[in-house]
Order: structure tokens, then C-alpha cells, then sequence
């Protein structure tokens, strides 16, 4: 082969460089997108300590001079439901595990259940190592109990290595992120070394809006809501946002908006802040709440709602 042409065809300092694929997964409320922020240094996936917050797969990217790791966050692999939208999140976190280099399997300091059983049925088939993640360790009051639990769940399949960790105070995360970085192969880095994630500022907004919703109201009206950003103008001085909260029933939109408005005052108020913090500028943040009857199963709304799986 012609010396320039194989230039051409080697980037320049690929020899170096090492960047790799990590998809994230287990069942839902699992600390997947907590781990994620972790290991970023930033917050990049939403979270609360209701399940099936993460709906989307998100890319977060770190780059550390000659190493880059893609982390893809997903969302719960839970029992199949009848909806379209529960069906977009299993869809989505399966097809995490195809092209990545290396898989983190999430499970409970304790329990194990059905749903443990899915994401094990999926990893078994992953074409690449798997790492089993023991999470929220920090929770034991008796550190011996954790012992059955990783003997039990190591019969059920060989995994790469098998690891403790709290995601939540970083416990046993560095010697994670040791372990991540020796199976990153060599490559050419695939995304700019300032880039953090895949998603657009539009997406990331409506994902915080979602986030606050889903920390200020009760366990049933965040499955029924979700965001659409209807305007984002930022003219370097503030950025206006219009942003509408699309709920399914009207007892919902009540719910969310409160009594005298004071609950959708509060979701405004705080994910204004986290705006204002990701974008480092002023924010002004209008939010409306809408009826939109069965969204969350309608596979034409979801798509026009930007719940589209890649090609």
C-alpha cells in the first residue's frame, strides 16, 4: 500500500490512542446514571430514586489525554408492559449492548429478581466481556452479607471481574474505572476531546425539566409525563426557554401545577438552577402543562417526541 494513502487512512496519532464502547445496564433504579455522572465528573443522565427515570440511551464521553471512554447509559430493563414507551426503553437498552467493547451489569447489594434475570439473559449473549457491578454497598450495615450474594450471582454466568461499588459516594469507583481502562482498545478517538455527551442542549433541558418532575410529584404521574421544548434562544446575555410538560389525564396536569401554581413554581425554580449551571448563563424558563391523551402509547407521538431508536 501506497505509505500516504495508509497515512490517509490512519488518523493522525490513532497509534496512540485508545477509545472504547461502555454500555451500562441493569434493571431499573439500579444507579446506572448516577455511576455515569460519577465517573464523568459532571452530570450528564438524570436521576431519582424512582425507577425508570433514564428513558433514552445517553452517551457520555471522557477523555483523559490518549484514552477515550464512551459510557452508554440505559434505561431499566424491566418485564415486558403493553405500552409503546416501556417497549422504546427494553429496545433501547438491549441495542446498547451491540457494538460496545465492554458491559457493566448493575445489581443490588442484596436482592436479586425476575427482572435481574432479563438483563442476565441479555448479557450472557453480549459479543464482550461483562463486569459485574455490585451496587450501594455503602448501604450494608453488615458487610458479610454481600459475600452470598456475589457467590450466587457468580454461578450464573463467568463474568470479567466482579466489583463493589457505591455510585452514589464513589466508593470503589476508581479501582472500577482502572479496570474499564484496560479493556479500551486501541483506537482513533471518536468524538472531540471537549465533547460530554451525544444529545442536543434542547434534549439535555427537557431531560432536567423531567428530572424535577419527577422529584416533586408522587410514584404515578412522571410515567405519564414527558417534555417537549418548544423554544430555546439564547442570545449570549440569557436564554429563553419554553418549555410544555405533555401529561396524559387531567387529574395529572393538576397534580403537577398544585395548589395556586406553587408545585410547578418549584419544578420551574429548580431546573432553572441546573440550566443556568449547564449553560453558565441566565435562564429564563416558561413551563406549561398540557393534556395529550395516551402519548405514551402512540408510536407516531412518541417519534415526534424524539423517542426514536438509531438506525
Amino acid at each position: 500500500m501506497n505509505e500516504e494513502f495508509a497515512n490517509w487512512l490512519t488518523p493522525e496519532g490513532s497509534d496512540d490512542q485508545r477509545c472504547g464502547f461502555v454500555a451500562i445496564v441493569g434493571r431499573p433504579n439500579m444507579g446506572k446514571s448516577t455511576l455515569m455522572n460519577y465517573m464523568l465528573g459532571q452530570k450528564i443522565s438524570i436521576t431519582s430514586k424512582k425507577p425508570q427515570t433514564t428513558r433514552h440511551q445517553i452517551l457520555g464521553i471522557k477523555t483523559e489525554g490518549d484514552l477515550q471512554i464512551v459510557f452508554v447509559d440505559t434505561p431499566g430493563l424491566h418485564k415486558e408492559q403493553d405500552k409503546a414507551l416501556n417497549r422504546y426503553m427494553n429496545k433501547a437498552a438491549s441495542e446498547a449492548l451491540r457494538g460496545v467493547d465492554l458491559v457493566l451489569f448493575m445489581v443490588d447489594r442484596t436482592a436479586w429478581t425476575e427482572e435481574d434475570d432479563i438483563v442476565l439473559g441479555k448479557v450472557q449473549h453480549a459479543p464482550c466481556p461483562v463486569i459485574l457491578v455490585v451496587n450501594k454497598v455503602d448501604q450494608l450495615e453488615d458487610k458479610n452479607s454481600l459475600l452470598p450474594q456475589i457467590a450466587h450471582v457468580s454461578e450464573k454466568m463467568k463474568f470479567a471481574d466482579i466489583i463493589p461499588i457505591s455510585a452514589k459516594n464513589g466508593t470503589n469507583v476508581d479501582q472500577l474505572e482502572n479496570l474499564i481502562n484496560q479493556y479500551m482498545p486501541q483506537s482513533a478517538h471518536h468524538y472531540p476531546e471537549d465533547q460530554i455527551t451525544d444529545k442536543s442542549s434542547r434534549f439535555m433541558v427537557a431531560e432536567i425539566v423531567r428530572e424535577k418532575l419527577m422529584r416533586n410529584v408522587g410514584d404515578e404521574v412522571p410515567y405519564g409525563a414527558t417534555v417537549e421544548i418548544e423554544e430555546f434562544i439564547n442570545d449570549g446575555r440569557l436564554l429563553t426557554i419554553s418549555a410544555l410538560v405533555l401529561v396524559e389525564r387531567e387529574g395529572q396536569k393538576k397534580i403537577i401545577i398544585g395548589e395556586k401554581g406553587e408545585r410547578m413554581k418549584t419544578i420551574g425554580r429548580d431546573a432553572r438552577k441546573d440550566i443556568e449551571a449547564l449553560f453558565e448563563t441566565k435562564v429564563m424558563l416558561n413551563l406549561w402543562v398540557k393534556v395529550r391523551r395516551g402519548w405514551s402509547d402512540d408510536e407516531r407521538a412518541l417519534k415526534s417526541l424524539g423517542y426514536q431508536h438509531g438506525e
